[in-house]
């Protein structure tokens, strides 16, 4: 599913954000014409502050994406995805600064006033139209979300939730999923839109909801009281919705960017980040 609510949410109520001033000619990252440079050390990349990294996200930054509200302490998922890129392209950690981007500015046509923008920014192909985006740095779960205490908020695994009552969007990638993978003995709740099965779930009409998992993360801390996520799974079909880093269009960077995602994927790094900040210590266990 492509960024559904969440996006509203951890958008809509969290853009108290300030949106900085739009970036001059002089700040683009569009590349000049023809095929952008390889050259991918430090000094020869086209910055727009030159000898620092500018990354852009949205103020407030919330967790388990950030810490504090701080993207800047390393700490949170996309922090430390960011630190870590940043470190395979060559920068110290003084060398990195932070711009304030609203959510959908960063995706939005023209000039970009950061390197890169960090904002659980879903690719799909209308946004890679207006900006250039990175190999993707996560693969988007889904989650299962029920009030704590009630009878399937301590299952441990899939087959624990076979009697459950679901609720889940249409149309979604998360209805997929409750269909191919959990696999429920009662057919789900089917809602046209999120905020109704979220309010299924507060009424006690379903047992449980399942979305994506940055969705779940929002539906325990602002919308459902005493609500918990009792796991998340990954989707076995259809094309999987994919986080990618953004960059303006053109950006000679994104040859660079691709690099360093690319190889903290290979070496595990990105796992690593991914299970401690997304996982069991997030609240979020797997089911199997």
């Amino acid at each position: 599913m492509v960024r559904p609510s969440m996006l509203l949410a951890l958008g809509a109520l969290a853009m108290a954000a300030v949106a900085c001033a739009p970036a001059d000619n002089t700040a683009s990252t569009a590349a000049p014409s023809g095929a952008p440079s390889t050259a991918c050390t430090k000094d020869q990349l086209k910055l727009v502050t030159q000898g620092k990294l500018t990354i852009g996200t949205d103020k407030p930054a919330y967790a388990p994406w950030f810490k504090d509200e701080d993207p800047s302490n390393g700490q949170g998922f996309e922090s430390a995805v960011a630190f870590a890129v940043a470190g395979e392209m060559g920068f110290d950690r003084d060398e990195v600064q932070w711009s304030t981007v609203k959510f959908d500015s960063a995706y939005a046509p023209g000039p970009k006033q950061f390197d890169f923008d960090i904002n659980q920014v879903s690719i799909t192909p209308a946004r890679a139209k207006a900006v250039d985006f990175s190999k993707g740095y996560y693969t988007v779960k889904q989650a299962v979300v029920a009030v704590e205490g009630s009878k399937f908020a301590g299952a441990t695994d899939l087959a624990s939730l076979k009697e459950a009552k679901i609720g889940v969007q249409v149309g979604t990638t998360s209805l997929t999923a409750v269909k191919e993978v959990v696999k429920p003995s009662v057919e789900p709740n089917v809602y046209n839109e999120q905020i109704d099965a979220v309010n299924a779930l507060k009424n006690k009409q379903v047992d449980a909801v399942v979305v994506d998992l940055p969705t779940a993360f929002y539906v325990t801390a602002a919308q459902v009281e005493n609500s918990k996520i009792v796991g998340q799974f990954a989707a076995t079909s259809g094309t999987p919705e994919e986080f990618g880093l953004v960059m303006g269009k053109g950006s000679a960077l994104k040859p660079c960017v691709d690099k360093a995602v690319e190889t903290l994927k290979s070496k595990g790094e990105l796992a690593k980040i991914e299970q401690q900040w997304l996982g069991s210590a997030a609240g979020a266990p797997e089911l199997k």
